[in-house]
This record gives structure tokens, C-alpha cells and sequence, in this order.
């Protein structure tokens, strides 16, 4: 894998089709817009992964977020890139055990 490889846990794709699914009950157009900025936010965090913070429950070393309107990204930095862990609200606290990586992919 190359230096800025963006993966997205199984958990992490899910995640975003439930936000897709839920804004597009009220409007399908601002649904789809809204996931590419997500998705966009990721892929800046994947070329600087130091850019995002701490998350405040207290995760390994590695695991960083950066927030876009109000949603998390949570993702854990690796050597080769990113890899997502959790995408949700920001008021929201998150368990480790919501962040743990099954099969992740590129989609």
C-alpha cells in the first residue's frame, strides 16, 4: 500500500449508509452531498493523518478524528495511510468495541 491509503472498516461503510439513509428521508440530493463530504474529510485525513485529535474516550495512541458539520470520523492512523473505524454524531461518545476493525476494504 502506498503513504496516504484510505480503507474504511466493514463497520465504517454501514455507518455511512444509515447517515445516507436517514438525511435522504427529508432529501435524497443533500444525503449524497453530505456523504462525499464525509468521504472527502477522510481521504484529507489519510494524507495528514496527524490533522486530526485525540478522541476524548481515550483510545490507543493511533486512533485520531476529525469532525465535518458535526459528525465524527474516527479513524486509527497506520504506516501505509488510514483506516476508518466510526462515522456518527459528534455528541455522541463512542465504545472501543464500536471501533474495532473487521475486514476493512477501498471502496
Amino acid at each position: 500500500m502506498s503513504k496516504g491509503r484510505l480503507r474504511w472498516s466493514v463497520r465504517s461503510l454501514s455507518h455511512l449508509a444509515e447517515i445516507e439513509e436517514y438525511i435522504a428521508e427529508d432529501d435524497p440530493v443533500a444525503a449524497a452531498k453530505f456523504i462525499v463530504r464525509l468521504r472527502k474529510r477522510a481521504r484529507a485525513a489519510a494524507k495528514r493523518p496527524m490533522i486530526g485529535r485525540r478522541p476524548p474516550e481515550g483510545f490507543a495512541a493511533e486512533v485520531r478524528e476529525v469532525i465535518e458539520a458535526g459528525y465524527r470520523v474516527i479513524y486509527r492512523e497506520e504506516p501505509e495511510g488510514i483506516t476508518v473505524l466510526y462515522v456518527g454524531e459528534g455528541h455522541r461518545l463512542v465504545d472501543v468495541d464500536e471501533t474495532d476493525v473487521d475486514d476493512a476494504g477501498d471502496p
